[in-house]
């Protein structure tokens, strides 16, 4: 794995309650040292994003209901695990007692057979996870979302309203994965309103895979869905990470960010590809002439959270 620029790592510690608060600088922003829960901390995504932090010093509470004995973190000193059923609302306040930051990820990441458990489990892992931090004063929450809070690569037929897309564009799934990210982003713009401290940034991330040769498919019709997208996932788990580290002032409340590579898994240029599949898709003024590339604006996450997409790998 990468430095963040040449990150300066903080040594660990071991006792958060007798030590005076440690921050440090990565792309001009401050960043916090602090004692992280990361949920689904044994999946792909997850195990990543627990490297990413105990790299820069942080204290992680790994929470998965599946036990891995293989992760490059299990005899980490600053880690420690805890199997629970996040499904189980007094499981989920016991787990994150004591933490200044959360990082949901336990989640099925597909509809399976589009029928009701990838929804409902979702659902109430997720309102467990914000209610959690509500009742216990934690206010640093980072929601893993899905760019499928679109009609895309799940749905019966993609439809989008204009490229590039960013936070703007409408939602509108037909299918129950996509479903559940939009009702817990819906649930954080809930609980913000009662809990005005709290603020919560839902993290759109697309395709997560290793490399970008990952993502490459031949059948581009097949792909339209994706938009021929994909996101490293390094730089997936570097946006989640700064979503609860960053200088509580960049923003309040509910923030959503689409996170996703600007080159695309194809060797057509992408306006090639627009053409062929999505002929009648307009386009906002300014975007072609601005040199970026690619079917979303994803600078919102670098004006914000400092986000830059990477190839890590």
């Amino acid at each position: 794995m990468h430095d963040r620029e040449q990150l300066r790592v903080n040594p660990v510690i071991t006792d958060l309650d007798n030590c005076p608060p440690l921050t440090f600088q990565t792309r001009n922003l401050t960043v916090f040292i602090m004692k992280v829960a990361i949920t689904g901390c044994n999946g792909e995504v997850g195990r990543r994003v627990v490297l990413w932090a105990l790299k820069e010093g942080h204290i992680v509470v790994g929470a998965d209901n599946i036990v891995a004995q293989d992760t490059e973190f299990c005899n980490n000193p600053a880690f420690s695990f805890h199997q629970v059923e996040l499904k189980d609302f007094d499981a989920a306040i016991k787990v994150f007692e004591g933490c200044d930051a959360i990082i949901q990820l336990a989640a099925f990441r597909q509809p399976m057979d589009y029928m009701v458990k990838v929804h409902n489990d979702n659902v109430v892992i997720t309102w467990h996870v914000l209610r959690a931090a509500a009742e216990l004063g934690i206010d640093r929450v980072a929601l893993a979302s899905s760019v499928n809070v679109l009609r895309g690569t799940f749905s019966t037929e993609p439809i989008f309203h204009y490229f590039p897309i960013d936070e703007n564009h409408p939602c509108e799934p037909d299918e129950p994965y996509g479903l559940s990210k939009l009702i817990a982003e819906t649930q954080a713009d809930t609980i913000v309103r009662r809990y005005s401290s709290m603020r919560v940034a839902s993290i759109r991330i697309h395709w997560s895979v290793p490399t970008r040769r990952h993502a490459y498919r031949k059948d581009h019709f097949s792909s339209r869905g994706d938009l021929w997208s994909y996101v490293q996932i390094d730089s997936a788990a570097d946006a989640l990470l700064r979503a609860v580290t960053v200088e509580k002032n960049r923003w309040t409340g509910h923030e959503t960010f689409f996170i996703v590579a600007p080159q695309l898994a194809a060797d057509e240029d992408w306006l090639e590809l627009k053409g062929k599949y999505f002929p009648d898709t307009p386009i906002k003024p300014g975007w072609v002439e601005s040199s970026r590339k690619g079917f979303f604006d994803c600078s919102k996450a670098e004006r914000i959270l400092g986000w830059v997409h990477e190839d890590y790998a």
